[in-house]
């Protein structure tokens, strides 16, 4: 029978050896939701990192597809999600910058429900058409688009997205007579634009670049200071009269707001290891992403100063979804 003294040390141990065991971390599958359907840029990012993430970090990473409401749907789910480092969210400009503005009512808060691992990657925009559009430049664009008496409408991946904010700001700019037409993720938004049903879109260079390269998209400007590499032979909005005019779509991972720093900074690290691998380098060059590494912190005040600049676009343009 043990002594007191024994019994003691036993507790003393087994309360020592607890948080040791409770920082075990990861210790099952990692769930990676998307907001968006398969197929889109963001799809492609978050399968293209997770498996050197899930190799650094020792376990599968598990990319769930759950897109609608603006992203809204896997946002509120990630939110409300246990908070112990195995549940991430891709969070992007509509996520955590443009929605809080969107919206006079949102299922989570931006800033107080989830905590920043780290930014990922920015998406350049490009103003592309259906081939049956008569334009080979922004010229001949701006020039058909003013002859359509009913004005002409216009795709986004949805309500809110940074395509949708960078072609209210070209509207602004351009003074064409649009119509928007919200769709359920980039890549049912691009395939309109390719069969006809919608003449033009701002797309993020992921989503756009195989349509391009097989000729069923053609790409007119990017909305970009400078020239996007892989996209070298398109010129910029700058480039072609359109003075100051600049669209991203950026984007972060997040994990709910009460995930231990430990997960946090394990979670960082694999990220970070990720955006510097060969291979990860190689499939963002092709697709024109520009990754933009960063610490929790980083893109803390990043997605701070997004809110309150598409906060000004959204308030000025008077764009409400509820």
């Amino acid at each position: 029978m043990p002594t007191v003294s024994a019994l003691r040390r036993a507790v003393l141990f087994a309360a020592l050896a607890a948080p040791l065991a409770a920082l075990a971390f990861p210790d099952k599958p990692i769930e990676w939701v998307v907001p968006y359907p398969a197929g889109g840029g963001s799809d492609v990012v978050a399968r293209t990192l997770a498996e050197p993430m899930g190799k650094l970090l020792g376990v599968t990473i598990i990319v769930n597809n759950k897109p609608g409401a603006a992203t809204n749907i896997g946002a509120d789910y990630v939110a409300k999600g246990k908070a112990d480092g195995h549940l991430m969210l891709t969070a992007d400009t509509a996520t955590l910058a443009a929605n809080p503005s969107l919206y006079a009512k949102l299922p989570y808060n931006a800033e107080k429900d989830f905590a920043p691992v780290g930014l990922m990657t920015r998406f350049p925009m490009l103003l592309v058409v259906n081939t049956g559009v008569p334009a080979k430049n922004l010229a001949e664009f701006l020039a058909w688009a003013k002859r359509q008496p009913q004005g002409i409408t216009y795709a986004t991946p949805g309500a809110g997205s940074p395509h949708h904010l960078a072609t209210e700001l070209f509207r602004e700019r351009s003074g064409l007579a649009l119509t928007h037409v919200p769709y359920r993720g980039a890549a049912p938004a691009v395939q309109d634009v390719i069969g006809g049903q919608v003449p033009f879109m701002f797309a993020d260079t992921a989503s756009a670049y195989p349509h391009i390269l097989s000729g069923k998209l053609r790409a007119l400007a990017v909305a970009s200071p400078k020239r996007v590499s892989g996209f070298e032979t398109v010129p910029t909005l700058q480039e072609q009269g359109v003075k100051d005019f600049e669209a991203y779509a950026w984007q972060g991972l997040v994990v709910p707001a009460a995930t231990p720093a430990q997960a946090i900074a394990a979670l960082n690290k694999a990220l970070l290891a990720a955006l510097d691998t060969t291979a990860v380098k190689a499939r963002f060059q092709t697709l024109g992403l520009e990754a933009i590494p960063s610490s929790p912190q980083q893109m803390a005040a990043y997605a701070k100063s997004e809110r309150e600049k598409w906060g000004k676009v959204i308030r000025a343009n008077d764009i409400r979804l509820d």
